[in-house]
């Protein structure tokens, strides 16, 4: 069973800049699909970002382009969200999601592992 632990939420201000990690336990880590989704209080989850297996891909939502950054290093089966620019909406619950795959994928249905989520607050 693959394990998947988020960190790096916390309270910051606006235009304060963040960073969330997405920890996986599996050695093949490299086959793997990472995307981050988010969930605001009374709002559906949405897709945030996204990076294929290989890295070479990355899709983001349009609310945060230009602003989040994904990134992954797969000799830590580590997944980063570099967000800058922080407004009060990108308040959420933020949660990575890992699939078995090269391409990334859009529906969060099609994502088999997840984990705890992170809370992200954006508040002066």
């Amino acid at each position: 069973q693959l394990q998947v632990v988020e960190s790096g939420g916390g309270l910051v201000q606006p235009g304060g800049s963040l960073r969330l990690s997405c920890a996986a336990s599996r050695f093949n880590f490299h086959y793997y699909v990472i995307a981050w989704f988010r969930q605001a209080p009374g709002k559906e989850r949405e897709g945030v970002s996204c990076i294929s297996s290989s890295g070479g891909s990355t899709n983001y939502a349009d609310s945060v382009k230009g602003r989040f950054t994904i990134s992954r290093d797969n000799a830590k089966n580590t997944v980063y969200l570099q967000m800058n620019s922080l407004k009060p909406e990108d308040t959420a619950v933020y949660y990575c999601a890992v699939t078995f795959g090269y391409e990334c994928y859009e529906f969060e249905s099609e994502y088999d592992y997840w984990g705890q989520g992170t809370q992200v607050t954006v508040s002066s």
